[in-house]
């Protein structure tokens, strides 16, 4: 789910993407910023960057 955060994803594309409700995305979301301590949404995609899951370029070829 990383990934696709960092893609730049919205809950509800990850959601169609995974087969479940855009409220459990949502939460989801909400619990893996919790367990990695970062702030918000775009530290999370900055996070996915810096440790190598999204390469430069990756978001626009995904759009």
């Amino acid at each position: 789910m990383l990934v696709q955060i960092g893609t730049g994803k919205t809950n509800a594309e990850i959601a169609a993407e995974l087969f479940i409700t855009p409220l459990t995305a949502k939460t989801h979301v909400s619990r893996i910023i919790g367990k990695l301590g970062v702030r918000d949404r775009t530290s999370l995609v900055v996070l996915a960057y810096e440790s190598g899951l999204i390469a430069p370029g990756q978001a626009l070829d995904n759009a």
